[in-house]
């Protein structure tokens, strides 16, 4: 990024700064604050606006952490199995159905889930499962792949399958080390995710620094596996219809993964690695702050601008857009 690139941020009354404004027919109805990070090559901090070192709940950013511990218990997975078992999927069949056959594959059942029943995220997906009769699933909700991975590897080392969610299960001290390892920090506090999984709070910083040694770990290794297979697979990370499949498949070696609450990491086969979080969780100024971050980091390609336009509707047409400021 040229010094002539480096925006000032339009900070707030409260410090944070204002990403994102919300425009309906020119007047400005709204801001997302928050925080984005961008990291050089060299793994240094090129530009930073917002609070980037405290620690943040990543929701499912941490899934490709995760599914490196499930790799580092022993579990071998791979391919679309192993893109799976990272993935905050959108419900589509293809997905439920490799769900249910890696459950048969290792001798477990949907009823050893335990993240919650759930209707497929994707809205889309939604509403053609309801119209075929669907109700709410545990291998319908976003994370039953990661379940289904974690309970495999208790599984396979014979640890208890009834609490693999206990933050103290030797599972999930595994998991935690691959999180700490992957950001090079210690991880600050450990809450509950909407799955029911231990929930790991890091800085973003550190969020993008574990991205950033995924994509740079060597060949073989449990993280490089798991870039490996989310960037071939990225339709089972994600869905057909999501930023996350769009960004791997347009953006030769991009490694990404969104998280709820307007958490978003990315890191580029050359080092280079972001990490954001819009403080209210405000999903429709994720696209855009996301689009311009990679403006600032000078990717280019169709799918930046694609998901870089929030427009904002008014009688069913647009009337505003949700537009960046910083």
């Amino acid at each position: 990024m040229s010094q002539a690139a480096i925006p000032t941020p339009n900070a707030s009354a409260s410090g944070v700064p204002v990403l994102a404004e919300v425009v309906r027919s020119g007047f400005v109805e709204g801001r997302h604050r928050g925080s984005v990070v961008l990291l050089a090559v060299d793994g240094s901090v090129e530009w930073a606006t917002g609070d980037v070192t405290s620690p943040v709940f990543p929701r499912s950013a941490n899934k490709p952490m995760q599914a490196a511990g499930v790799l580092r218990a022993g579990l071998d997975l791979g391919g679309e199995r192993l893109a799976l078992a990272a993935a905050s999927h959108s419900g589509e069949p293809f997905q439920r159905d490799l769900v249910r056959a890696m459950l048969d594959e290792h001798g477990l059942t949907p009823e050893h889930l335990r993240c919650p029943p759930a209707l497929p995220l994707d809205q889309e997906e939604q509403e053609a499962y309801l119209a075929a009769g669907g109700r709410r699933d545990r291998v319908a909700m976003n994370c039953s792949g990661k379940h289904t991975a974690m309970l495999a590897a208790a599984a396979l080392r014979d640890w208890p399958l009834e609490s693999y969610l206990d933050p103290e299960h030797p599972l999930q001290r595994v998991i935690r080390t691959a999180v700490e390892e992957a950001a090079g920090e210690p991880v600050a506090a450990v809450g509950v995710d909407g799955c029911g999984a231990p929930l790991m709070a890091i800085g973003l910083t550190g969020l993008a620094r574990a991205f950033r040694s995924f994509v740079l770990a060597a060949p073989g290794t449990p993280e490089r596996r798991v870039a490996d297979a989310m960037r071939a697979h990225p339709e089972y990370v994600a869905g057909t219809r999501r930023h996350d499949t769009w960004l791997m498949k347009d953006i030769p070696g991009a490694l990404s993964k969104v998280g709820a609450e307007a958490v978003q990491a990315l890191a580029l086969p050359d080092g280079r690695a972001l990490a954001l979080k819009v403080e209210d969780g405000g999903v429709r100024a994720l696209g855009p702050v996301l689009a311009r971050a990679l403006n600032l980091m000078e990717v280019t390609a169709p799918v930046v601008d694609r998901i870089g336009r929030t427009p904002v509707l008014g009688g069913g047409r647009e009337v505003g857009e949700v537009r960046v400021a910083f």
